[in-house]
Order: C-alpha cells, then structure tokens, then sequence
C-alpha cells in the first residue's frame, strides 16, 4: 500500500515538474466540439428563383447581401456571448425555541387505601406524592451570509450542434496567457435563435443550462493550492 502511495505522488510530482520553467500550453483546439462544428459541411443555400439570378434585380438573398440575417443560426456559426455578472445577496435568520414543562401526579385520598400503603412504606415516602418532574429547554440560532460578484466578460462561441427542436448548443473557449499564467474562460449552454440580437450577440442569462468557468493555470494558481501532499494528508488524517 505505501508502494502504490509513493509512485502515484512521485507520478504526479513528474508532471509538474516537468513545466518548470516553461509557460503553461494552451490547450489544443484539434478534436473539440468547435473543431468538429468549423469544418463540417454547411447546410444547402436557398436556390434563387429563376428570373433573378441574371444581375437586374437590386436584390440579393443568403446572409451576404445588404439586408441579410447575420445571426448564428446553423452549426459552425459564431456568436458573441455577452457576460455581465453583478449579483449581491446578503440573508441573515435568527431563530428561538424555548420549552418547559411541569408534572405531579399522586393518590391523597381513596377510601383510605392510600394511609394504609402509606404505613408499609419507608418513612417519609408518601403515595399521596407519587412523582413530580420538571423539564425545560432553550435553543438560539444565529445565521448571516453575504455573496457579492462582479464579472464582466465578452466571449465568441461556436454553435456545435443543432436540436430538432430549433434550439442551438453553443461551446466557447478562451485563453490568454500573460507571462506564466494562463487565464481560461469557458462558455456552454443551449439558446434560442430569436434570442440572438442583430448584432449577433446573447447576454449570459438567456442561456439555458449555461457552464460559466474562468479561472487559470500556471505559477501563481499553483501558488495559491495547497500541496499534493497536504490536500491527500486533509483527506486521509480524521482529525
């Protein structure tokens, strides 16, 4: 067992270190969704009707003309997703419960029958005080919770798959590497065509299931992690 310890932290020290002194990669853009979607084949232009295709009419169809629907709308489009977070939630519950109770029970009198037990029982024990009990309880509960963010973002993303429902599932990364640190932003979800504006763009909250990531890689998000072997020791160790 300690074999198999020693070689999985010793594999995984082997994988850091070789990025010493080296910039982290950007991830390969080959054999995505995105990649998939760019080169496929795009769907059938609409055939211009008869008559119109000599050059004497002012009007052209499909997206290039003047008049055109530039919108994503197919798989391989592109569109710019719009991320503007600025949410603060402050909740703060208070609650109480107090409880007591009080409880006698005895026999003074019944056709004598309570003196008589009383003469066979130890001295100063009566059955006309058979038992009495008291109980009480107190709880307070005190909870605040205070959440601001604030994020704002512009992505493009590429339609990678087109629903029979009309609907559209879209997939967008972006990296930026600035010395070494990368810096990652991530965009998944489903949208509607009809939400997509004539700039071709779609705010963050007109995405269903939307997968919003941003963080990083590099020198200084190894930094701010614990080590291999602090995190397993937070594992293993109960105490």
């Amino acid at each position: 067992m300690r074999s198999i310890l020693l070689i999985t932290f010793v594999l995984g020290g082997c994988g850091k270190l070789s990025q010493v002194g080296r910039a982290p990669e950007f991830s390969p853009l080959a054999g995505g969704d995105q990649f998939s979607a760019m080169y496929s084949s795009n769907m059938p232009e609409d055939v211009v009707p008869q008559g119109l295709s000599d050059g004497s009419s002012l009007w052209a169809a499909g997206t290039d003309s003047l008049f055109g629907d530039r919108r994503a709308a197919q798989r391989g489009d592109i569109l710019t997703v719009v991320i503007e977070i600025d949410d603060q939630a402050t909740i703060s519950n208070s609650s109480g419960r107090s409880r007591s109770g009080s409880k006698k029970s005895g026999l003074p009198e019944f056709l004598g029958i309570p003196q008589r037990i009383d003469e066979a029982l130890p001295d100063g024990a009566s059955i006309g005080k058979a038992f009495e009990s008291e109980s009480s309880s107190t709880f307070k509960g005190n909870g605040n919770v205070a959440r601001q963010e604030q994020l704002t973002l512009r992505v493009a993303a590429t339609v990678v798959e087109e629903l029979p429902n009309g609907v559209l599932r879209i997939e967008g990364q972006q990296e930026v590497r600035v010395n070494f640190e990368l810096r990652e932003l991530i965009v998944t979800g489903y949208v509607r065509p009809i939400d997509v504006s004539r700039q071709n763009e779609i705010t963050y909250d007109k995405i269903a299931g939307a997968r919003i990531s941003y963080g990083g890689r590099g020198q200084i998000t190894d930094v701010q992690q614990p080590t291999y072997g602090q995190q397993a020791a937070e594992i293993v160790l109960p105490f």
